[in-house]
């Protein structure tokens, strides 16, 4: 029998709001030292009371727009009740029956397309977070708590069953991902905890249309550890139900090293956490000009950019998606390419092929080589790369001297025409120029031209070589190539 799986994602994503959900104190916690970044509320000392951040409610409503929910008029939040030691009150403050944002969906751009429906995106608080000590024998022999986490402004956005594979499933991360950044909300990273997935997956015979039993998959702290546990979590259920025996509801945890689902606990229901409104927090009213001011602040999302990138600029998509992946490097693009904007479609399109060249090659190595994210937190500013660009278009420049400039650019800030200057460099080209250097290269290696009359290619490449030698690699290749091509078919 074939089996296909029905899988379901639980997403919570951190904002980046300065304070926390419902204190005063800071909500960047991350390299801070243990229990300082900590205030009354996110402490549960008694008779404190929640103030609700209005920044967080702000995020809420634009997460919900970029995925296409419709945004709740009156919404309200709801104590769920649970016995842990990293919650601070004994209950978490998140909203049950009147979420935020509800029914939207994201269309993945896969091929075919696939439509996600989200269910729902609501709002919580943060717990703190517990660190667990081993003992020399194995085993946990105490258990730190640290408060700082405790009440971050928390989005989950919660997914229907509509996805059936791993690919599916990476693909919905990473463009959720894509969208949290581009709004500028959140960081969306996984590693350091402020993007963390659950996974709900079941699976069921290929053709029938009931739920079965699903199973909830935790502790995956990256996209590629949430792709593998998905995968082995269906390998594992597809041979429970062929042995004959019953998959069981309930909670298992992802072991990355071992590569396998553990069971933690039986799965709660709703039930369970004795949900009740929060009688702190009145019903929040989001007016049609909360609203209206707030989608005014929308910026164009990452595969309308894209879309806009191919169109407009004529990049291919690989070129497209990964000018579009970060926010800051799509901006940079674009100014990278302003001052071609008005250009005819022909020049624009062969100057953003060059612009991206650049960006997705060499800048991309060098960032990459000096871990920096941003690119616009380099030396390099747009206006000198669209100079260099042109210079390069142009072919006053050829592909080594401009490598040498941008370096140097990179390293150092400096404009590229002082860089050519000051290294002497420039386009070796024309028949004035280049001409007596070809020829004297042909007179002093005969070998190579008569191997060449003989038809050995290869001697071309050595014959080129040599005119990149005398020309400290000035000399234009294409023209050179083609020079000594028409010198030697005279000797033919």
């Amino acid at each position: 029998m074939e089996y296909e799986a029905v899988i379901g994602l639980e997403t919570h994503v951190q904002l980046k709001t300065r304070s926390k959900m419902f204190g005063t104190s800071s909500a960047e916690y991350q390299n801070a030292d243990p229990n300082t970044v900590v205030d009354a509320v996110s402490m549960a000392l008694p008779g404190t009371l929640p103030v609700v951040n209005e920044k967080a409610i702000e995020y809420a409503m634009m997460i919900g727009m970029a995925i296409n929910c419709n945004i709740a008029r009156v919404t309200k939040f709801d104590r769920k009740q649970y016995t842990y030691p990293d919650l601070m009150k004994g209950y978490q403050i998140t909203q049950l029956d009147e979420p935020i944002c509800y029914d939207g969906y994201i269309d993945l751009p896969l091929d075919p397309p696939v439509r996600v429906r989200i269910n729902r995106v609501h709002m919580e608080e943060d717990v703190a977070r517990l660190v667990h000590v081993e003992g020399p024998q194995g085993g946990t022999i105490h258990s730190l708590l640290d408060i700082n986490r405790a009440g971050t402004p928390l989005m989950e956005v919660v997914t229907e069953p509509d996805m059936r594979t791993s690919e599916q499933v990476e693909s919905y991360i990473t463009n959720l991902q894509h969208i949290i950044r581009y709004l500028g909300v959140g960081t969306a990273n996984m590693e350091e905890g402020s993007f963390r997935c659950d996974a709900n997956v079941s699976v069921r015979p290929v053709g029938q249309t009931e739920l079965t039993t699903k199973v909830e998959v935790k502790n995956m702290n990256r996209v590629r550890a949430v792709v593998r546990a998905i995968e082995h979590e269906i390998e594992r259920q597809i041979a429970v139900v062929e042995s004959g025996e019953r998959v069981v509801q309930e909670t298992r945890g992802w072991d990355d090293g071992k590569g396998v689902t553990i069971p933690q606990r039986s799965k709660e229901e709703a039930h369970d956490y004795r949900f009740f409104p929060e009688p702190d927090i009145p019903p929040l009213v989001i007016t049609e000009e909360w609203i209206d001011s707030t989608q005014a602040k929308m910026p164009e999302l990452p595969i309308a950019r894209k879309d806009r990138f191919v169109d407009e600029w004529g990049l291919n998509e690989y070129d497209a998606d990964l000018l579009t992946a970060v926010r800051s490097t799509a901006d940079y693009f674009e100014e990278v390419c302003a001052g071609v904007k008005a250009s005819t479609a022909d020049v624009k399109k062969a100057y953003a092929k060059e612009a991206a060249n650049w960006l997705n090659g060499e800048m991309a190595r060098m960032m990459n080589n000096d871990e920096i994210s941003d690119m616009s937190q380099t030396r390099v500013k747009p206006a000198a790369l669209a100079t260099l660009v042109e210079k390069f278009r142009k072919r006053e420049l050829n592909n080594n001297s401009a490598k040498q400039v941008f370096e140097v650019m990179y390293t150092k800030g400096t404009d590229p025409e002082t860089v050519i200057k000051d290294l002497g460099l420039g386009m070796v080209s024309g028949a004035d120029s280049l001409g007596p250097v070809v020829d004297e290269v042909i007179e002093n290696n005969e070998k190579a031209v008569v191997d060449f009359l003989a038809g050995k290619e290869a001697s071309l490449k050595f014959l080129m070589g040599q005119v990149m030698k005398a020309t400290r690699g000035q000399a234009d290749a294409a023209q050179a190539t083609e020079m000594i091509r028409e010198k030697l078919a005279t000797r033919r």
